[in-house]
């Protein structure tokens, strides 16, 4: 199991002060952060695009990239790529050239994007939404697996003879996964090119997302990758901690009721019993997030949302701190102990890289005879 962090990077005012941060400050904070991540021993850091206020992160690979040049081990990801909105082609580039400088550190979780007025800023409609991202998606898949490209399809001008560049770091392109919060359409994609699918997993109800996991593990055994079961899946979630639960709640309550995206909704107590938020002490966000497994099945990856709403990067640090010492080691061990052997281990560059020199091995062993 993987565990780290994810940010969708919002700008939001502190409501315990009416203190607001500027781009630069949480810019730097998302290094901060990153750093913290692999230093408590934690997985993965992961930054959104975006491209409207209240958002800074337009452009994730030049933070990753600089974030790469920082760390040594963590695992550096989006959530999301835009698939829509981009072109392939840069795609194909910028990510090829962020797994080199990281050292294949990197793999992506790619999606439609869910911002209406993106689409017309980047000349696109969203209501092709779905057969851009079909379209989009097949292309930087070829742009990473084929040296020369030949291209004709609806979206953009064709391609002729045509090699991306950088090529993807000893021929293995970054790990793919399909990140959507409701559309089955791209469980389905996730599944027949054998790729990770990454769900949300922060607003809704449980059984909105076991749908669409359900979903994407049969089909992933309809296109013959694997049993259901060996379907590598992705969950977000989120947490605040204190030691004393009732302190957590007390602190966390008017950064929950002033959030932008489900503030002045549902009580605090309401939203924690209905989706995966935990509010309270380490055990509790040990006892709900083991319990994840339960309803989705056994998972390769868990990334958490921790800096959003206003809260300051200083909480933000204590919570990951807090997280380090009480909580990643018990999840650790606990997933550990509980993963069949037949479920694979996220996909890496190192076994990527391993297998793809075993087929190739296979096949020259296969000529010979």
């Amino acid at each position: 199991m993987e565990i780290g962090v994810f940010s969708v990077s919002d700008i939001t005012q502190d409501p315990t002060n009416g203190r607001m941060p500027t781009e630069r400050e949480r810019i730097k904070a998302m290094v901060a952060i990153a750093r913290k991540v692999e230093e408590i021993g934690m997985d993965v850091f992961a930054i959104g695009e975006h491209h409207n206020p209240p958002f800074f992160s337009s452009s994730p690979t030049t933070l990753l990239g600089y974030i790469a040049a920082q760390t040594e081990r963590i695992t550096l990801s989006t959530a999301t790529t835009l698939i829509t909105t981009n072109d392939p082609v840069k795609l194909a580039e910028d990510y090829a050239m962020l797994q080199q400088l990281a050292d294949g550190r990197v793999d992506l979780v790619l999606g439609r994007g869910n911002t209406a007025p993106v689409y017309p800023w980047f000349g696109k409609n969203i209501q092709d939404g779905l057969p851009l991202t079909v379209e989009n998606y097949a292309l930087l898949r070829k742009l990473w697996d084929e040296e020369v490209v030949n291209w004709q399809g609806k979206y953009r001008t064709p391609l002729q003879n045509f090699t991306s560049t950088p090529r993807p770091l000893d021929g293995v392109p970054p790990f793919v996964w399909h990140g959507s919060i409701r559309t089955p359409q791209i469980a389905e994609l996730a599944a027949y090119y054998g790729d990770g699918f990454f769900a949300n997993n922060i607003f809704w109800p449980k059984e909105h997302y076991m749908r669409l996991i359900s979903l994407y593990r049969e089909r992933y055994a309809h296109y013959g990758h694997g049993s259901a079961d060996q379907a590598i899946v992705g969950l977000g979630g989120q947490f605040f901690m204190r030691k004393n639960s009732q302190d957590a709640v007390n602190e966390f309550r008017p950064y929950f009721d002033n959030a932008p995206v489900y503030g002045h909704g549902p009580s605090l107590e309401d939203f924690t019993a209905q989706t995966p938020l935990t509010v309270g002490s380490p055990q509790e966000v040990i006892e709900k997030t083991l319990s994840f497994a339960d309803y989705f099945g056994d998972y390769q990856r868990q990334l958490f949302l921790i800096d959003h709403a206003g809260l300051p990067l200083k909480t933000v640090l204590e919570q990951l701190d807090l997280f380090g010492e009480e909580v990643l080691p018990v999840l650790k061990k606990e997933f550990a102990a509980r993963k069949p052997a037949h479920v694979p281990e996220t996909p890496t560059h190192a076994s990527r890289k391993a297998a793809l020199q075993a087929r190739r091995a296979a096949q020259q062993a296969g000529a010979r005879a």
